[in-house]
């Protein structure tokens, strides 16, 4: 069968709308959490947005909403 990656591996994906808010669907948990950095950990990496006055909209068990200001997205 040829199932979309988000499925079979549990990738993370990642929307963002120009620089003021990004979705994060297929996490797994929230490492830390300040108005300059977001760092989530995925299934396979973690995830790291930089910017300022960055807040979490809000979250579901599985896709979570960033609003601020994104100014840089690194996967580590």
């Amino acid at each position: 069968m040829n199932l979309p990656k988000d499925l079979t591996l549990g990738a993370v994906i990642m929307t963002i709308t120009g620089k003021h808010e990004a979705y994060v669907e297929n996490y797994m948990s929230l490492i830390e959490y300040t108005e300059c950095l977001i760092r989530i950990q995925t299934r396979t990496c973690k995830l790291e947005i930089h910017g300022a006055h960055l807040y979490i909209a809000y979250y579901t068990n599985d896709e979570m909403k960033i609003t601020g200001e994104i100014q840089e997205v690194k996967y580590c």
